[in-house]
């Protein structure tokens, strides 16, 4: 397998061991991570700052968009998402 399929394949996010989500496993997942993580606070923050500002009213629907965005990237480059306890599924299909 050459580097390029074996990057191409590589899961960015892992499936939690207890409950339904992911956690970076990749520097590519960490900072897609981090840098979610610093544009929500700190927008949030200026949002805050500043309530009577045109950012706040623009900010909060960029957020919910930038989270549908963030979760949809998570879904394709990482591992299925479903319930999980000690790393054993809970709700398994028939």
């Amino acid at each position: 397998m050459n580097m390029k399929n074996q990057l191409k394949n590589e899961k960015w996010f892992r499936a939690k061991e207890y409950g339904w989500g992911w956690y970076p496993s990749t520097w590519e997942g960490w900072v897609l991570t981090l840098g979610y993580i610093i544009i929500a606070i700190g927008g949030a923050t200026l949002a805050a700052a500043n309530p009577t500002t045109p950012f706040t009213r623009i900010f909060f629907p960029f957020l919910v968009l930038f989270t549908a965005v963030f979760i949809f990237i998570c879904y394709t480059r990482g591992e299925k998402p479903e319930w999980r306890w000690g790393g054993k599924r809970i709700f398994k299909k028939k």
